[in-house]
């Protein structure tokens, strides 16, 4: 976290339960991550063991969630931060909740590998997997911007989300139509849109916590506003 100036506090004792606080973060993110691409690895080659790991192991980022959570109170009620530092662990106690979040849509996902699909379905579980790698790759970048603390990269990640938006919607009118008709195929499908419900709002948890970033950076909360004006009034401020 170059950006943070970590080293800037008189008692180095702080800096270190800064330290802490971020690697926990990033370790958090790493699991949440590989929660994922174990998820979709499932789908693609049909692994009911690795999907059942997914869906066994998500009490590991709960249990972080709640360590994390509880290194943030007892920071603030120690330290009694301000300003920047008591963004940070604002942005932190924020992130790790949608991070969470994240993992519980991994597991959803993974379940999607435990049910056998015909040979016409499978190009739904194609598409999904598209959909997937691209919702990878976001939540990927979006743990580098938050690393970083990189308002430039969280604002382009921001806009991505409009992109798994769209495939999202592709993807749910062609179901749609598979299952109007082939009636039979119904509760199969319905699996694979749920899923790609789950992608779509791992899409929603990633802008947040990009939000999160722009917050700490910039010091303005930007939920609920549109990117123009983030990219206007925030962005363009020089704040």
């Amino acid at each position: 976290m170059e950006n943070m100036n970590l080293n800037k506090h008189i008692s180095g004792q702080f800096n270190e339960e800064l330290e802490n606080l971020r690697n926990h973060v990033m370790k958090m993110g790493g699991m949440v991550e590989q929660q994922l691409t174990n998820a979709l690895n499932a789908i693609e080659t049909t692994d009911e063991e690795l999907a059942q790991e997914v869906l066994t192991s998500d009490f590991k980022i709960n249990l972080l969630e709640v360590s994390i959570d509880e290194e943030c109170t007892k920071i603030i009620a120690k330290r009694q931060p301000a300003a920047s530092d008591l963004r940070l662990i604002l942005a932190i106690a924020k992130a790790i909740t949608d991070l969470e979040r994240i993992g519980d849509e991994a597991g959803r996902i993974a379940k999607v590998a435990l049910k056998s699909f015909s040979g016409a379905q499978q190009e739904f579980l194609i598409s999904l997997d598209n959909m997937g790698r691209q919702v990878l790759k976001m939540l990927h970048d979006t743990l580098d911007a938050f690393a970083r603390m990189d308002v430039d990269a969280a604002f382009e990640i921001h806009k991505e989300d409009q992109k798994v938006d769209r495939e999202y919607e592709a993807l749910t009118r062609q179901l749609m139509t598979y299952m109007m008709e082939d009636p039979r195929s119904i509760p199969k499908i319905m699996d694979v849109l749920w899923s790609a419900r789950s992608l779509e709002r791992i899409g929603d948890r990633c802008q947040n916590i990009c939000e999160y970033v722009i917050y700490f950076v910039k010091g303005k909360d930007v939920r609920h506003i549109t990117r123009d004006q983030i990219e206007k009034d925030i962005l363009g401020s020089g704040q």
